[in-house]
């Protein structure tokens, strides 16, 4: 099947299907003499496996993990719930994190009159370099 059949069948756009492509998560046989992409029903099925990995939260490192491991007969499960319990701590991570965010705002959202004078403890807590109010700094995450 090509590319748009695949995206169809997979859930995926083409140009993840593509990406995918790229960088050896999947690789469809090409169709001779027009060099198109043709997806197998085990193109797609892996493709659908790797939609659901990445909806969970892997990375698309473990997800070539979990993709080597899902194709591997001799797999042990051992080696697929070792990945799932280090999602897990990543996700108690972030939950600490957010809630220390949260307990943040809340606090700045407390300390705020929200009134329609100009001055403002939220703008004010946010202009100063180093604030006691904020503990952490936020960097956008690349996964």
């Amino acid at each position: 099947m090509n590319i748009s059949q695949a995206a169809v069948q997979s859930g995926l756009p083409a140009k993840t299907l593509r990406y995918y492509e790229e960088i050896g998560l999947v690789q469809p046989a090409r169709a001779a003499g027009n060099d198109y992409r043709d997806y197998s029903l085990v193109d797609v099925e892996h493709l659908r496996f790797l939609q659901r990995a990445r909806a969970v939260g892997f990375s698309l490192e473990v997800c070539r993990e979990l993709l080597d491991l899902y194709r591997d007969e001799n797999r042990r499960c051992s080696q697929v719930k070792k990945l799932v319990l280090e999602k897990i701590e990543q996700v108690e991570a972030q939950l600490r994190e957010l809630h220390a965010l949260k307990s943040v705002l809340a606090d700045m959202a407390n300390g705020c009159a929200g009134d329609d004078s100009a001055e403002c403890t939220i703008i004010e807590t946010l202009a100063q370099p180093k604030s006691s109010l904020m503990p952490f700094m936020l960097v956008e995450s690349s996964s």
